[in-house]
């Protein structure tokens, strides 16, 4: 006769408690059921490549085929949100239009040259329009999260069996990305309707690789005010107060030679100065390299590449500062 052992594990979750905010259960009972059977001995075949009970519950991580799967399916839930309400996006492709029309048509009397090289206000104004539209749409990246945090929605995601929770914010950060692409998409089609001009194909990479690394910084800090915030009406009020001080105190409406003193220390402080004027150099300089200075501030010259490695450095920081956030609001 011989003694098999049958071992299983249940796990029994009871009395959770999904008010507010996080995942908090009551008591998480976990034991183990040992039956002893006595049967004949009949020989079993165990297969070489079976692996431990332990193994087999180990999450897969972040690099792994599982955290691929959910990322993505998280973004195409919040593309499904988007064509359900299709709103959104139609406001932020029209809102930007009407900035560049309408801004375009008030100083269509400038003298030529008065912006710099630009010929047209319109000209000079279309590089502000694509960088603040993406820094905006980047912005309100964690309302969907906190609208799923205050509807419970995020509170199921949290217990559920995720290869990593991290794939919630990673989503969140594809969809903004996919969607600020979409709107400079739109807003560079219709400059060259308008007479802005159209970039070559190196300066169309250039304005890419800007506005992502610009997006990634400030969805980056939007996620983390989203954990940090009681609820949407705080985020919001953030949202307001935020947005247009920062488009006024930058160069997208105005150069910095025509702001006052203070505010030109502001506006060369400002990542989205450095966002906007290689953006604007590409669309007036075909031949450009990342030697050519782009911007002139009170204490020196600014280059192409030095804009690059400040927007590196800016989305870095942001990225590094919100991962002690969301390892204590995920875990």
């Amino acid at each position: 006769m011989e003694i098999n052992r049958r071992v299983s594990t249940s796990i029994i979750v009871a009395n959770a408690s999904l008010m507010g905010w996080g995942y908090k259960p009551n008591f998480l009972v976990l034991y183990t059921m040992t039956s002893t059977t006595t049967s004949p001995s009949i020989p079993h075949s165990i297969p070489q490549n079976s692996l431990p009970i332990a193994q087999l519950t180990t999450p897969p991580g972040l690099v792994s085929r599982e955290f691929i799967q959910e990322t993505l399916a998280l973004t195409r839930r919040l593309f499904i949100q988007l064509q359900r309400r299709p709103s959104t996006l139609i406001a932020g492709i029209i809102q930007p239009l009407m900035w560049l029309i309408l801004f375009g048509a008030l100083f269509q009397n400038v003298p030529p040259g008065l912006f710099g090289g630009s010929q047209t206000y319109g000209q000079f104004l279309g590089a502000g329009v694509i960088i603040f539209t993406a820094f905006g749409g980047a912005l309100n990246a964690g309302l969907p999260v906190m609208f799923d945090r205050e509807f419970g929605f995020l509170n199921r995601l949290l217990v559920a069996p995720l290869a990593s929770r991290f794939s919630i914010v990673l989503a969140s950060a594809l969809f903004i990305t996919s969607l600020s692409l979409l709107q400079t998409a739109a807003i560079i089609a219709l400059g060259t309707v308008t007479g802005a001009g159209l970039p070559n194909i190196g300066g169309l990479g250039l304005i890419g690789l800007v506005v992502l690394l610009l997006v990634v910084g400030v969805t980056a800090l939007s996620l983390g005010l989203t954990f940090s915030l009681p609820g949407h009406i705080e985020l919001i009020a953030v949202i307001f107060v935020t947005n247009l001080p920062l488009l006024f105190a930058s160069t997208a409406l105005a150069p910095l030679a025509f702001m006052p003193n203070w505010l030109r220390v502001v506006a060369s402080l400002n990542p989205l100065s450095y966002a906007i004027e290689p953006v604007r150099y590409v669309y007036l300089h075909s031949q450009w390299q990342f030697t050519s200075v782009v911007m002139e501030t009170d204490w020196g010259s600014v280059t192409m590449s030095h804009c690059i490695l400040i927007l590196t450095a800016f989305s870095t920081i942001a990225l590094v500062g919100i991962q002690p956030l969301l390892r204590r609001t995920l875990s």
